[in-house]
């Protein structure tokens, strides 16, 4: 089974799906003022590099990477619930590196929930450590986040 990644529509049929499935689940997880989420608009924004990947030609997985100057954010980061363990979500984080690299940052960042613990898994073993907020982020009882450094 091969896992393509390739840059993506927020809007197509197939990744909207799986970012709606995103959202429903932060929304009945956290409280509405602890889900920082980007709506499939937002995720458009020219600072945001957005990805799909694909098995067999299906939709699987999201991820997008927003250029923050100095470091590079990672933003709805979703896997399939069917596709969990296949190696997806590992696949996606490489090519937000490979595209945190190429836009010369110095580390990568993200805001998750406490409660998504196989998120937090595949995180922490992709180098990534616990960090308190950056950006605009207020402190947040079901926050967590995390940084990578890159050399």
């Amino acid at each position: 089974m091969s896992v393509i990644i390739r840059k993506g529509d927020p809007h197509s049929t197939g990744a909207a799906g799986l970012l709606k499935q995103s959202h429903a689940l932060m929304e009945s997880l956290f409280p509405p003022e602890d889900n920082f989420y980007l709506d499939l608009d937002a995720l458009c924004a020219p600072h945001i590099a957005f990805f799909v990947a694909e098995v067999a030609g299906e939709i699987l997985g999201t991820a997008a990477l927003a250029d923050m100057d100095s470091y590079g954010e990672i933003k709805s980061m979703f896997v399939s619930p069917d596709a969990r363990g296949l190696g997806v979500g590992g696949a996606l984080l490489v090519r937000l590196e490979d595209e945190a690299r190429t836009k010369g940052h110095a580390a990568m960042m993200l805001e998750t929930g406490n409660k998504l613990e196989a998120a937090l898994r595949l995180y922490a073993r992709a180098g990534f450590c616990v960090r308190g907020p950056f950006g605009n982020y207020p402190e947040a009882n079901s926050s967590l986040f995390m940084e990578k450094l890159l050399s």
